[in-house]
């Protein structure tokens, strides 16, 4: 028998699973992470959203070939919320963008990046490149 396959390898977004997590989350900056969750979201219609990884995992919807799941195709962007002073975020496919504004951080032998956020203005610095990295990775989904 196979695998029972998780909404997120079917592209299956889980926005509710989302909305649950962030109700009841406390961070000192969840007026940043609810924004860069909107602004995500926004970016295309193929991106979902579910809870992976303990956190609000975001991910192309769009249907795909079929792939390793440990290549992490699908994935996006993740927050990463072992900080209380900024929110970062990962990239698991980070180094497949061309960062142009120098916002990424970390040159990991996986391919993941980061980026980190010290509060709302931080954002809106960044905003524009963090777009378009998000629009780059979801278009080599498409391709």
């Amino acid at each position: 028998m196979s695998k029972k396959q998780n909404n997120l390898a079917l592209g299956i977004s889980e926005s509710e699973k989302v909305d649950e997590y962030l109700d009841s989350f406390v961070h000192p900056l969840i007026d940043v992470v609810k924004y860069l969750r909107h602004v995500i979201l926004k970016i295309d219609k193929n991106i979902g959203e579910g809870i992976y990884w303990n956190t609000p995992t975001f991910y192309y919807t769009g249907g795909m070939p079929p792939f390793d799941a440990k290549e992490y195709r699908r994935y996006i962007i993740g927050f990463v919320f072992n900080k209380q002073d900024c929110v970062r975020m990962v990239f698991l496919r980070g180094a497949n963008a061309i960062d142009k504004n120098g916002i990424l951080e970390g040159q990991y032998e996986d391919g993941r990046r980061l980026i980190t956020f010290q509060n709302m203005d931080d954002v809106k610095s960044k905003e524009k490149a963090f777009i378009n990295i998000i629009q780059q990775l979801v278009k080599q989904k498409n391709s």
